[in-house]
């Protein structure tokens, strides 16, 4: 638990915690709880909020 997908509800980019996010130097194993509070999409720039469970 806490390590799944979420998606973004404005692009539907997917927060993959077991691939990160390298293109803002987030490395694999960081569950989308563990994400700093200003962690913005970065497709769309979506702020946490509009992400859901996938």
């Amino acid at each position: 638990m806490g390590m799944e997908c979420y998606l973004c509800g404005i692009c539907g980019h997917k927060y993959n915690p077991e691939k990160g996010e390298p293109l803002q130097n987030i490395a694999p194993g960081i569950p989308f709880a563990d994400l700093p509070p200003d962690w913005t999409c970065p497709v769309c720039f979506a702020e946490k909020k509009h992400f859901k469970p996938e």
